[in-house]
């Protein structure tokens, strides 16, 4: 009966959980106290079987918020708990409070870093690109990314012409374009060497100079010959100078 009057003095404090203690609505069952009337404390064994559940659980939960914290935080391998029998919340609460104090030092770390990072980027584009400003980081942004496109598009074009693979990289396309230019160029120098009717470029010059030699006064002679017989036409030379017998 004491210890009856010992729980509900427990019971009735303002720190109980007000759940616990429930007035019995009918005859009592189980309890008497000392002044006669009812306690509610039928259902008391199972809110003990609770709590039990409960403090083995707060140990369960110690035990995996020691390995967040070793994995979070390596360093700090004391544990003032790790000997004690009962636990508390507020055990708990200290390794909570120490993970999110933790977490909040690299948030705030990562994004200064962040910043410095974003800050040496732009630093390295306006020495690239040749940008005095930060205004005119942007329009020439839209400038390179402008010309990446022209340049990408050409050398699509390119490989697709030249017959390459996608994959070729371009000093493959270049050696290519001097191939194809020597090649022109050859077949240039063939047809103009069958033109002229010779196969040395010495021999080329002096037909050049022949030429520079024998056509003014040719030119000369068919500019009179146009004038004395009153024509306009070379073909009508001929016709003109038959006439004249």
């Amino acid at each position: 009966l004491k210890v009856l009057s010992h729980i509900d003095s427990i019971l009735r404090s303002p720190r109980a959980p007000p759940l616990i203690f429930r007035p019995s609505k009918g005859p009592v069952q189980n309890y008497i106290k000392e002044n006669g009337q009812a306690c509610g404390f039928e259902h008391l064994p199972l809110t003990i079987e609770m709590w039990a559940d409960q403090l083995i659980a707060l140990k369960d939960l110690h035990r995996s918020l020691r390995k967040l914290s070793l994995e979070l935080l390596p360093w700090n391998t004391k544990d003032p708990q790790d000997n004690r029998e009962s636990l508390r919340v507020e055990d708990l609460q200290l390794i909570v409070d120490a993970i999110l104090e933790e977490l909040e030092h690299k948030e705030k770390s990562s994004q200064t870093q962040s910043l410095q990072t974003l800050s040496a980027i732009v630093s390295h584009f306006q020495k690239l690109f040749d940008v005095n400003s930060l205004s005119g980081v942007y329009p020439r942004m839209n400038e390179v990314y402008t010309k990446l496109g022209e340049m990408t598009n050409a050398m699509r074009n390119l490989h697709e012409l030249l017959e390459l693979d996608s994959s070729a990289p371009p000093t493959v396309v270049v050696d290519t374009v001097g191939k194809l230019c020597d090649i022109v160029n050859k077949n240039v120098t063939e047809q103009v060497q069958q033109l002229l009717g010779t196969q040395d470029i010495h021999s080329i010059i002096n037909k050049l100079e022949e030429h520079e030699c024998f056509f003014p006064p040719f030119q000369a002679l068919i500019q009179d010959l146009l004038c004395l017989l009153e024509i306009s036409n070379v073909d009508d030379i001929l016709p003109a100078v038959q006439n004249l017998k």
